[in-house]
């Protein structure tokens, strides 16, 4: 297969993607930033379900290619079974157990490629009670112990896709780890990636303590953690646990001398009531000032901004996060680049996400 030209670390390893929804596009989203040939096998004529909502299509599928095969046809299936044999990964997103009774399962394709890594993410994972259970993200959340708190309040739901982003997370950083492993064994893998445990697996701080203690440890219980109102309706965040040192900074901007030597076990134990004299002192000016006056006292602070604030934080924008591309009609659209920099390699310039079926052509010739 013809790689694109990209040059990033993950250049010349080649992607075969069946996964739809999120999980699957995000995981391969970042290692084709990374250099990597993604191509997505889509369904003739209607594609990914994503293509519905452009927009997200749009940012879930730039720098990858775009081939449409039907699998349950069986000259494309034959197709399919050709790509497989040259590249180096494969997604699927399937329900488990799809993916095997269509023919196309680890263990047929390894057969054709015994270097393969294959990737299957899925909600619950291959195996286990949970196995067959449908669900969405609020559902991984809620068996992960994401909701114990909100679950006070009945209908109260996350707006962000947590367990979605942990597991691409975690399948990225398998896959790349697999591609490493078989450099040296010379030898493929599968990869089992459950949303639920990625999540789980995030919670490592308070679940590895439970698990030996058997109590729950909180490590964000702070009278200076958390979200605080200004006077002009900003709100900040301070984020001020245990550190001493951080918390006589704030005494010092609030002019709180007589709290400022309160330990952390001291100040746990008066929790709500110090809780409530920091709210009232930001309460009393606007966020510009606390944000001067925090940075200047090295006070560890941030605004909380609405999402559209985000494109315009000038840490951000310094930092090169944004960039233009022009889509495929040539209007410019901006686009949240890889996070990570490397020395040794420049961010990647983006590609728009491709048409539907655009490059059947080059990868049939090749």
């Amino acid at each position: 297969m013809e790689h694109n030209t990209f040059t990033g670390p993950l250049s010349g390893v080649t992607v075969l993607s069946l996964a739809e929804q999120l999980p699957g596009p995000f995981a391969t989203l970042l290692l084709a930033d990374l250099g990597a040939d993604v191509v997505l096998i889509e369904r003739p004529g209607s594609g990914d379900p994503a293509r519905s909502i452009p927009a997200f299509f749009a940012a879930m599928a730039r720098n990858k290619r775009s081939m449409t095969l039907d699998l349950k046809n069986a000259d494309d299936k034959a197709r399919f079974f050709e790509l497989a044999e040259q590249v180096d990964v494969v997604f699927e997103g399937y329900s488990p157990g799809v993916a095997a009774r269509l023919g196309i399962g680890y263990e047929d394709l390894k057969a054709v490629n015994p270097g393969l890594v294959y990737a299957s993410i899925s909600g619950f994972g291959q195996t286990g009670p949970y196995r067959d259970r449908a669900g969405h993200d609020v559902s991984y959340q809620g068996v992960a112990g994401l909701l114990s708190d909100q679950a006070q309040v009945p209908g109260v739901a996350p707006e962000f896709p947590l367990a979605d982003i942990a597991g691409a997370m975690f399948a990225a950083l398998a896959v790349v780890s697999a591609l490493h492993g078989r450099q040296r064994t010379g030898q493929g893998t599968y990869v089992d990636v459950s949303l639920t445990e990625s999540l789980a697996a995030w919670m490592t701080p308070l679940l590895g303590p439970l698990l030996n203690s058997g109590r729950k440890l909180s490590i964000t219980h702070s009278p200076a953690y958390g979200a605080f109102a200004c006077a002009d309706g900003r709100v900040l965040t301070l984020s001020i646990v245990h550190e001493d040192y951080f918390w006589r900074a704030l005494c010092g901007v609030l002019e709180l001398p007589e709290l400022a030597e309160i330990n952390y076990p001291g100040r746990m134990k008066q929790l709500p009531a110090l809780r409530e004299r920091v709210a009232a002192c930001i309460a009393t000016a606007p966020l510009a000032h606390w944000a001067a006056s925090f940075d200047a006292a090295r006070v560890p602070w941030s605004p909380v901004h609405a999402a559209e604030d985000v494109c315009k934080d000038p840490h951000f924008i310094a930092r090169g996060l944004f960039t233009q591309m022009a889509d495929a009609s040539g209007a410019l659209q901006q686009v949240l680049l890889h996070p990570v920099q490397f020395s040794a390699y420049p961010r990647i310039e983006p590609t728009p996400a491709p048409e539907l079926g655009q490059h059947n052509g080059e990868l049939l010739r090749n």
